[in-house]
């Protein structure tokens, strides 16, 4: 289980774009403990050099300030690269909402340089972040690759089609690509300030600073939080699949099912306040339910996640006590 014992050939280099982000920048720290290099690119608009600042002295450790939308800046970062681990998007279904055409430039065109770019350097795998908002309004639970409904944003159309390339670049050019659909990824260095921050984040910076945080909608909407040691597993582990796993999409989450109330809940318990929440409006675009199906990661991904919900939001409410002053 895990990916603390994962081996790759000797010398391997990995680039991991959108590295100064909350997924990235872990990403960048496990290559590194395993011993691997690793080049980290980002343009710093959503990315934080707080996240990586710890890095920059470490053996094998590169990092490039660029923009995946300018395609000369993918070219040099792919040189010499054998696994690329594409993060670099931006994120939020309702600010997708407000700004479509802003996303399609980032997300689709963005990616698509990554893509043209590891194809042209000779990369051995190109792996990158979907979302679990591709599923849109398709009402089944749990969510299996293959059911997907009408899309509810910008953000989840520009994640199908970023799929759709990544199929393409298998099928046309021989790319071995693995597309990741992200639940709900929760842990260490999620930002939690914003308009736009992840809930789980939020509401732990909130309920700390004795502030009272609001719920958007009933709070019955359920979620499957997935711990970003997860995450870290199922890209490493694509880099490692075969041939036939490759141009596809794949579900990574831990495969449960939370409450949005009963997160709030425990999480007020865990930091010892009694603190009755707002509730809001619903958000637009959002998806009510979410729970993934993760047979087919395991099956030809051989991802086995370690860290249920339990065990991770400890472990995340640790580091944000320690880290958020």
């Amino acid at each position: 289980m895990g990916f603390k014992d994962l081996k790759f050939p000797e010398g391997s280099t990995f680039l991991v774009t959108g590295g100064a982000g909350f997924i990235g920048s872990n990403l960048c720290e496990a290559i590194l403990d395993l011993g691997y290099s690793v080049r980290c690119l980002d343009d710093l608009s959503t990315g934080k050099q707080a996240n990586i600042d710890f890095l920059k002295d470490r053996s094998g450790y590169e990092f490039i300030k660029g923009d995946i939308k300018d395609l000369d800046t993918c070219m040099k970062a792919c040189e010499g690269i054998d696994y690329v681990l594409n993060q670099a998007a931006w994120g939020s279904v309702p600010r997708s909402i407000e700004m479509p055409l802003f996303y399609e430039e980032n997300n689709i065109r963005g990616t698509l340089n990554m893509m043209e770019a590891a194809r042209q350097n000779g990369v051995k795998r190109f792996v990158y972040a979907s979302s679990s908002s591709v599923y849109g309004d398709h009402p089944v639970l749990p969510k299996v690759e293959g059911q997907e409904g009408n899309l509810l944003s910008p953000y989840a159309l520009t994640k199908r089609a970023c799929e759709e390339y990544g199929k393409l670049y298998y099928r046309l050019y021989g790319l071995n690509t693995y597309g990741l659909r992200y639940f709900n990824v929760f842990g260490r260095r999620q930002d939690p300030d914003g308009a736009y921050a992840a809930v789980i984040p939020r509401f732990i910076r909130q309920l700390l600073h004795g502030e009272v945080p609001t719920i958007n909608g009933d709070g019955k909407q359920s979620r499957d939080f997935t711990y970003v040691d997860n995450v870290i597993e199922a890209n490493l582990k694509a880099c490692l699949a075969g041939d036939e796993a490759a141009g596809q999409a794949y579900n990574i989450a831990y495969g449960g099912r939370e409450y949005l109330i009963d997160i709030y809940h425990a999480l007020c318990e865990a930091l010892e306040v009694d603190v009755e929440p707002h509730f809001g409006p619903d958000r637009p675009g959002d998806i009510k339910h979410s729970n993934a199906d993760i047979s087919k990661a395991k099956k030809l991904l051989k991802y086995d996640p370690e860290f249920d919900f339990s065990k991770g939001i400890k472990l995340a409410i640790a580091w944000y006590k320690e880290n958020l002053k």
